[in-house]
C-alpha cells in the first residue's frame, strides 16, 4: 500500500474515531462483561448474554470485538421481542443473534476503515461500512469506538444486529 493511502486510511480513521467520548465504567483491567455492567447501559445486553450461557466465554482470555448494543436499542425491538428471545426455548436464537454480535479478535477503530465485512464467532460475515464519517456495522451505527477492556474491545452500537436467518 502507498504511503499516500496509509495516510489517507489514518486521516478517515481520526475523522471518524477522533472524538472518542469517555465511556462511564471503561477499564483495561475488567474483562468485557465487567466493562459493560459498570456502564450502567447495557442491562437488557448483560441478561441476554447471560441466558444464553455465554458470560463465562466474555470474560475468557479473548480477545474478543463486541458490538454493543445499548438498553436503548434493545428497547426499539418490537414489543415482546426482547421478552421472547430470553425464553429457554429460544436459548439457540439468542444464542445465534449475541455471537453475530462478537467478532473473534481485537478489531480497534484503526482496523475497522480496512475492512468491508468482519466475520462474527456464529460465522456469519458482518457488513461494515463507513458512510458520512460514521462507521456502520450492519444495520447500526457505532456510537462509541474503541472502549477496551482486559479481554478485548467494545464498540457501541445503537441497534440490534440480527443475522439474516433469524
Amino acid at each position: 500500500m502507498s504511503r499516500f493511502k496509509s495516510l489517507m486510511l489514518v486521516a478517515v480513521a481520526l475523522m471518524v474515531f477522533g472524538s472518542v467520548q469517555a465511556f462511564s465504567g471503561s477499564d483495561k483491567n475488567k474483562d468485557i462483561v465487567d466493562t459493560a455492567v459498570g456502564a450502567g447501559s447495557f442491562n437488557t445486553l448483560v441478561a441476554a448474554v447471560q441466558a444464553a450461557g455465554l458470560e463465562e466465554t466474555l470474560r475468557g482470555e479473548g480477545p474478543f470485538t463486541v458490538f454493543a448494543p445499548t438498553d436503548e436499542a434493545f428497547a426499539a425491538l418490537p414489543d415482546g421481542t426482547v421478552e421472547m428471545l430470553l425464553l429457554p426455548e429460544n436459548k439457540e436464537k439468542l444464542v445465534a443473534i449475541l455471537t453475530y454480535h462478537v467478532v473473534p479478535g481485537k478489531v480497534t477503530s484503526a482496523d475497522v476503515v480496512k475492512v468491508k465485512e468482519a466475520k462474527s464467532v456464529n460465522g456469519k460475515g458482518i457488513p461494515i461500512a463507513v458512510k458520512d464519517g460514521k462507521v456502520h456495522v450492519d444495520n447500526a451505527t457505532v456510537v462509541t469506538p474503541d472502549v477496551m477492556a482486559s479481554n478485548g474491545v467494545i464498540h457501541v452500537i445503537d441497534a440490534v444486529i440480527i443475522p439474516d436467518d433469524n
